[in-house]
C-alpha cells in the first residue's frame, strides 16, 4: 500500500503538469447503478500517466537525470515520461512492443522522445528487467515505481473529494500501478468503497490469479484494448494490488466496444479501449448497484479503430 503522505506529496509535486479532471455522471438509465466518470482522457497527453511520470521525474535528482530517462510502454506511459522529460530538459527513450498503435508512437515523437520497437517477448523482458542493454538513462518503471503509483493515487484523492462516499470504484488493470495507487488512496480516504480491477477477457491475468489465490500466467491475445491486459501479473505487483482491491472483473471486446460507443453518444467522451473497461463492467451490472465511479484512464485511440467501433463493429 502506498502511504497517504506520499500521495499527498505527489499531489503537490504534479501541480502545473497534470490537471484536476472532472467527475461527471453518465446518462445511463438502462444501468442499475449511478455511473460516474473520472475523465483522465482530458489530461494534456490524453491519459492518467502524466501523473505518475511527472511525480517520478520531478522527484529524481538532476545528477541522475543527466543521461536521460527510459521507460517501457505501449504508449501512454511513454507520452507521460516524454512530457516530463521534455519539461526537465533531458532526453527520453521508450521501449515499445511491436503491436503498439501508430497513434501513440507518433505522440512519443511529437513530445520529443524516441522509441525502440521490439517483439512482445523482448518488451516484457525490458519491463521485468527494468531496462534493456544498450539503452541508457534512468529507468522509470511504468507500473512498479512507488513514485509512479503515488502519482496515480492522486486520482483517488480527487474522486473522494468530489464524491464523498462512492460505493465502488472500477479501475482498468494493465500492470497494477493504477489500481495500487487509487486503491491505496481509497483505503485511506474512503475505506468503505469497494475497489475492483477490470481487464479485457482476452488478457485477464489478475482475475485468474485472484481466483487461484496465487499469480497465474494466462494465454494473452493482443487487441484494440492495448492499454490493459497482459499474460501475467508482475511478481512485485501481485501482493501490492491484492491488498487494496476487493475483486477483479472482466469485459468482453464487444462490451468494451459498446461502452466506447455509449461514452461517445451520451457524454461526447472519446475513450480508448482500456478507458472504457470500467463502463463496460458497470453497465453489465458486474459491480452491483449504488454510486459507481469508472476511471476513464485515457482517450488515445487510433482513429481507424474508433471509426470501426462507432460504425457498430468490434475491431
Amino acid at each position: 500500500m502506498i502511504p497517504a503522505a506520499e500521495i499527498r506529496n505527489a499531489q503537490a509535486a504534479i501541480e502545473g503538469a497534470a490537471v484536476r479532471t472532472p467527475l461527471l455522471r453518465l446518462n445511463a438509465p438502462e444501468a442499475d447503478a449511478e455511473i460516474y466518470l473520472k475523465l483522465e482522457n482530458l489530461q494534456p497527453i490524453g491519459s492518467f500517466k502524466i501523473r505518475g511520470a511527472t511525480n517520478a521525474i520531478r522527484q529524481t535528482s538532476p545528477d541522475e537525470l543527466r543521461a536521460g530517462v527510459v521507460t517501457a510502454s505501449a504508449g501512454n506511459m511513454a507520452q507521460g515520461v516524454a512530457w516530463a522529460a521534455r519539461e526537465a530538459g533531458v532526453p527520453c527513450t521508450v521501449i515499445v512492443p511491436d503491436h503498439a498503435p501508430q497513434t501513440k508512437l507518433d505522440a512519443i515523437e511529437r513530445l520529443g522522445g524516441t522509441y525502440v520497437k521490439v517483439s512482445l517477448d523482448e518488451w516484457w523482458d525490458a519491463l521485468t528487467g527494468y531496462g534493456m542493454q544498450g539503452v541508457e538513462g534512468v529507468f522509470v518503471h511504468p507500473v512498479a515505481d512507488e513514485r509512479v503509483m503515488a502519482g496515480n493515487g492522486t486520482i483517488g484523492m480527487e474522486i473522494v473529494e468530489d464524491l464523498a462516499n462512492p460505493d465502488a470504484v472500477l479501475i482498468p488493470f494493465g500492470g497494477g500501478g493504477l489500481s495500487t495507487g487509487i486503491g491505496s488512496a481509497l483505503r485511506a480516504f474512503a475505506p468503505n468503497a469497494k475497489v475492483y480491477t477490470v481487464e479485457p477477457e482476452t488478457g485477464a491475468p489478475f482475475a485468474a490469479s485472484l481466483a487461484a489465490g496465487e499469480p497465474r500466467e494466462i494465454e494473452y491475445t493482443p487487441s484494440f484494448v492495448d492499454g490493459a491486459g497482459a499474460r501475467m501479473v508482475l511478481p512485485e505487483m501481485w501482493p501490492r494490488v491484492q491488498r487494496v482491491v476487493d475483486g477483479a472483473l472482466t469485459a468482453s471486446l464487444d462490451e468494451v466496444a459498446a461502452a466506447i460507443r455509449l461514452l461517445a453518444e451520451r457524454a461526447r467522451v472519446i475513450a480508448e479501449g482500456a478507458g472504457a473497461l470500467g463502463v463496460a463492467a458497470a453497465v453489465a451490472g458486474r459491480a452491483g448497484t449504488g454510486r459507481i465511479v469508472c476511471v476513464v484512464s485515457g482517450g488515445n485511440i487510433d482513429f481507424s479503430t474508433l471509426s470501426t467501433i462507432l460504425a457498430g463493429d468490434t475491431p
